[in-house]
């Protein structure tokens, strides 16, 4: 991750949503590294992690899932009350959100930065800090490309298969803990269809929008 330079006054979050191939991750990292500022995908799990005492790769096994509300009927009480209904592993997995909510917090509190996914936007809603909420999509063709160029899967049918298996998850987790729809353009600020223009033009865009709106400048002139 790159180090800080923004001074406190300027501190400003970056959340992106994206939909499963769709280029978010690349447009978050390209974005950090035009203002200079730190980047958390995967980070934010270790912070977590660390946070709540959890291995970290317990906490990548449980990422952006729903609490299993019917796995199973024993009771689990932690200061709600006898709830049948909500087990242990339910706790564990709003224990983990918790986690992740205080980590982002955090993060907002003390510098700039870009987080990706887990409803970050969200979480940092009510935050006077300034932020930027991106949504990037594209069609199943391009992300399939995508999949398949980065090796995540070997054909077109298991790369649809997993983004349309991950999208599944991520909208649960999303409408899950939020009172918004996972994707619904109304709730982001601005929302990307990556097939349409390169990656860098989108950068171009997205840092003339947090210069008009925030005055921030970039701190690294695009190539």
């Amino acid at each position: 991750m790159t180090t800080t330079t923004l001074s406190r006054e300027k501190n400003f979050v970056i959340t992106i949503g994206r939909q499963f191939g769709s280029g978010g991750r690349e447009l978050g990292k390209m974005l950090a590294k035009r203002f200079g500022i730190d980047y958390y995908d995967k980070e934010l799990l270790l912070e977590a992690a660390r946070h709540a005492g959890l291995a970290p790769e317990f906490l990548e096994r449980n990422d952006e899932q729903v609490p299993n509300l019917l796995g199973s009927s024993v009771s689990f009480s932690m200061g709600f009350g006898q709830m049948p209904w909500y087990n242990g592993a339910a706790m564990m997995t709003d224990s983990i959100y918790n986690s992740l909510t205080e980590v982002m917090t955090s993060l907002a509190n003390s510098r700039p930065c870009v987080i990706v996914g887990r409803s970050a936007d969200y979480v940092l809603r009510d935050h006077p800090v300034a932020k930027v909420s991106l949504f990037v999509h594209a069609p199943m063709a391009t992300r399939v490309n995508r999949i398949i160029s980065r090796c995540d899967k070997q054909n077109e049918k298991a790369a649809r298969t997993l983004a349309e298996k991950t999208d599944k998850l991520r909208a649960a987790y999303y409408n899950f803990y939020t009172d918004q729809r996972w994707g619904d353009a109304a709730t982001y600020d601005l929302t990307f269809d990556s097939s349409v223009l390169s990656m860098e033009d989108a950068c171009d865009l997205i840092a003339d929008y947090i210069r008009r709106r925030y005055g921030i400048e970039p701190v690294r002139c695009p190539q």
